[in-house]
């Protein structure tokens, strides 16, 4: 028997008359390039590709996700996005679908004093939705950074606690030209400090001071953050959260700032 002459289960009829909203895979990792401002990094992103299926039908097609994965090298980019997903949701016949690519995106960082070169990850992930032939672009960033606690630096004879925190920002993007690249450097810098890769003693000294002259708690960051995407271009509304992971408690600091979009 042929693959002409087998069944076709999935397109056939469902009569409980339940539409899904999603259906697909997820967690599944593909090689990938980013092309952010002219600039092509490779990483490895984690895939979750669904589309909406009727009432009627009983299953998608899975394989064609696979496929379409698998046709020609991943490309991404926040203008081609909503190109991207297009194609999906066409080639699995559906109305509707989503693809999200979550990856590490990776970044040369000269350290601050000494010019040490090294690279930087930061979580991104690139979200295309379609509806009825409507397209739109979304993202997530995670951007590591310094803060250090006022209120200790101000009671303390000498030294502040500092720790490691973590911004992340979730938006719609209203213009296909935006520079990930520039958005983290925009977030990166309202933490108390930024992070780098690597760091020989003079940077160990600037970054200590530098991060003790810029003292912020949770609350400093998250609103410093939304001020600085308040009228950043491209964006359509954000979500901030800030956690700081505590270097003298056992829990985080949290503080969240959500804009909706124009």
């Amino acid at each position: 028997m042929n693959s002409h002459e087998m069944p076709d289960i999935q397109s056939s009829h469902d009569a409980r008359d339940i539409a899904i909203d999603q259906v697909g895979i997820k967690a599944i990792r593909h090689p990938m390039t980013l092309v952010d401002g002219g600039q092509e990094s490779s990483s490895v992103a984690e895939c979750q590709l669904t589309v909406g299926l009727p009432a009627d039908q009983k299953g998608t097609h899975m394989s064609r996700f696979i496929a379409l994965l698998n046709e020609e090298p991943l490309r991404l980019s926040v203008a081609g996005m909503d190109e991207w997903t297009q194609a999906m949701v066409e080639r699995l016949e559906a109305v509707s679908g989503e693809a999200h690519f979550s990856f590490p995106y990776f970044l040369a960082k000269d350290a601050p004093v000494s010019g040490q070169a090294a690279m930087m990850d930061y979580d991104v992930t690139l979200r295309g939705h379609v509806e009825h032939g409507r397209a739109r672009t979304s993202l997530k960033l995670v951007i590591p950074v310094t803060s250090l606690c006022p209120c200790s630096k101000e009671i303390s004879a000498y030294g502040a606690h500092n720790q490691r925190s973590h911004i992340t920002v979730e938006a719609d993007v209203s213009d296909r030209n935006l520079s990930l690249h520039d958005l983290i450097t925009a977030v990166e810098a309202q933490g108390s400090c930024p992070l780098w890769g690597l760091l020989k003693r003079p940077d160990e000294k600037y970054i200590t001071e530098y991060a003790f002259d810029n003292p912020k708690f949770v609350e400093d960051m998250v609103r410093d953050v939304a001020n600085a995407l308040e009228d950043y271009p491209g964006l359509n509304g954000f979500s901030i959260s800030v956690e700081n992971f505590e270097s003298i408690h056992n829990h985080s600091a949290w503080a969240v700032i959500n804009r909706p979009a124009r």
